[in-house]
């Protein structure tokens, strides 16, 4: 029987092993990782190959299969981000806030420290597996991965590559462990060790995300899904506007920052609508509008009337819903109460417009003219991602380093006592 409480024992132990090394060593396990994964790239194709024929053989839609490949560019990617991770400076022994308390005899001094052990539960996307690995060791966290089971050759894989480039570098190979077991009754257990794990970060769907606030003990980061807008203004450039949305919509299908629902203002829809709908049929993307739009576009090969579902849905494929508004305001009320709190754009040439939209949408990430792809911790410069939280506490929006540590006090007396 999978031992899960000897795993976490064993993270735990490994945490305090990280307290004690310097950021050179750091540097050099991690570059040592980052070869490690060039040097065992077709080891791991043909992991992730049997993963990927597992999962056609189950009806994997092609997003999912996107998801879910390792290539040549992926590992490349995944070693390059370690080594960026490896020259980032790092957020530990920051200090945040100091105070000398004359009276009482003491100074005071808060400053930035790790968690201890994070664990990360996510679905389907091998590459998190390094990604997670660089962020919580550049900050002195162990952490326990638990990936879906269709991806679990693949993690099991690049986590054996890395454990064995860590030995050699004499690091102890727990500060990584995969669980293997796939199993939901593991999932659950494994989010009510709170005895051992500090943090919890849930990464994929929806459900998985409520699983985990509903049942986690362990305080965790939410990270959400992207049902994210863009509003076309009635002040927009045209032109600019159907090559924002094309990006943001087709670039990649599968990812949480790519446009799922488009709301336009109605003093502009016959004139915007026709040109982003021009664009889209480039890669046959069904637009499910309500029936304001598809009056404008009743033409167009791939058309559907959205339900109010579709406002709240995100596709992660070739699907984008239309909603006509009259108002600014009513832009801002609409995508306040159907986003996912990730990422949202306006596009329009008038500043004080943009100020508004972006001062009052509340969601982590807020752009103006500008494709929602954008978020993400590679763009941002915050190196390797560790996620993007859509919550308001501790970590908001793309999270690297800065959102692994968390801080303490330290105080110092000369045989003080409380006066």
């Amino acid at each position: 029987m999978f031992d899960l409480v000897l795993v976490c024992e064993k993270a735990k132990k490994a945490s305090k092993s990280l307290l004690s090394l310097t950021e050179e060593k750091k540097k050099e396990a991690l570059i040592v990782v980052a070869k490690a994964l060039r040097d065992n790239a077709e080891r791991l194709i043909n992991e992730n190959a049997k993963d990927i024929k597992l999962a056609k053989e189950k009806g994997a839609t092609l997003a999912f299969i996107d998801r879910l490949t390792l290539n040549q560019k992926v590992i490349e990617g995944m070693a390059v981000g370690i080594e960026q991770v490896a020259q980032l400076n790092s957020p530990l022994n920051k200090v945040t806030y100091s105070y000398l308390n004359k009276e009482q005899d003491i100074s005071i001094e808060k400053i930035t420290v790790p968690f201890g052990v994070v664990g990360i539960i996510y679905e389907s996307r091998p590459n998190v597996t390094a990604d997670a690995f660089a962020l919580c060791f550049k900050t002195s966290n162990a952490v326990i991965l638990k990936g879906g089971s269709d991806s679990l050759l693949s993690n099991v894989s690049i986590v054996n590559v890395i454990k064995n480039a860590l030995n050699s570098v004499g690091v102890d190979e727990n500060v990584i462990t995969v669980i293997e077991d796939t199993s939901r009754e593991t999932t659950s257990r494994f989010m009510k060790m709170n005895k051992y794990v500090d943090l919890l970060i849930p990464r994929g769907g929806a459900s998985l995300i409520r699983s985990a606030v509903e049942n986690s003990t362990i305080p965790i980061i939410e990270t959400g899904t992207g049902n994210c807008h863009i509003f076309v203004d009635e002040s927009a450039d045209i032109i600019k506007t159907a090559e924002v949305v094309f990006n943001a919509k087709t670039q990649r299908y599968s990812v949480c920052n790519a446009c799922e629902s488009l709301v336009i203002h109605s003093n502009i829809l016959e004139k915007s609508l026709p040109k982003i709908a021009e664009k889209l049929k480039e890669k046959q993307v069904v637009i499910r509008a309500d029936s304001k739009a598809m009056e404008v576009i009743n033409d167009y090969p791939y058309l559907e009337l959205a339900t109010e579902e579709d406002f709240y849905t995100e596709y992660g494929s070739a699907i984008i819903s239309v909603k006509t508004v009259d108002s600014l305001d009513e832009a801002i009320e609409h995508i306040n109460e159907h986003s996912t709190k990730h990422s949202e754009s306006i596009m329009t040439e008038n500043e004080k417009n943009a100020e508004k939209f972006m001062i009052e949408i509340d969601s982590s990430s807020v752009y103006h003219n500008a494709s929602t792809r954008f978020s993400d911790g590679f763009v941002f410069g915050l190196g390797a991602e560790i996620g993007i939280s859509t919550q308001k506490l501790h970590a908001r929006g793309p999270m690297g380093l800065n959102a692994l540590v968390t801080e303490k006090y330290l105080i110092k007396g000369n045989g003080s006592v409380r006066k």
